[in-house]
């Protein structure tokens, strides 16, 4: 049943994204054009899921299981540190030069977009490199941990 949910959720967020029209990386360019043809409505779509994720989040710590009966498990970390920001500044370039951030990508590709296809392949041997270096600069020193 969860699996289930799972889809309905994604496929209503692809739906909701077709609908707005923010799986057009037009929309996404032209919000970021502050001196050229500005389009707030994106700063629309923003603000609505800021309202959404702080009542779901408010109602969320107050729980220990989600609504289908499993195991709620909230986000920890609550630092700013080095890779956050790094993240946070890679994330924001690639949106910034593709128009696609990873959801209204996949959706776009799925639409037929070539670019998105593109993107998509991009972000996901990104997502491949990140585990490797990851795995290669972590893993020694749990080695070396261990051997102590």
């Amino acid at each position: 049943m969860q699996k289930v949910t799972e889809f309905l959720a994604g496929l209503l967020f692809g739906v909701g994204l077709l609908l707005s029209g923010m799986s057009d990386p037009g929309k996404v360019l032209g919000f970021l054009d502050l001196f050229g043809s500005w389009d707030p409505s994106l700063a629309m779509v923003m603000g609505g899921a800021i309202l959404v994720g702080i009542f779901a989040f408010t109602v969320a710590k107050k729980r220990t299981t989600n609504f289908l009966g499993g195991a709620l498990h909230l986000p920890k970390a609550n630092q700013i540190d080095r890779r956050l920001v790094i993240g946070g500044l890679l994330f924001g370039a690639g949106w910034g030069l593709a128009g696609f951030c990873p959801g209204p990508g996949l959706v776009s590709m799925f639409s037929g977009q070539p670019k998105a296809v593109v993107f998509v392949l991009a972000m996901l041997i990104g997502m491949l490199l990140y585990e490797a270096a990851d795995r290669f600069i972590h893993q020694p020193r749990a080695r070396q941990a261990a051997t102590r």
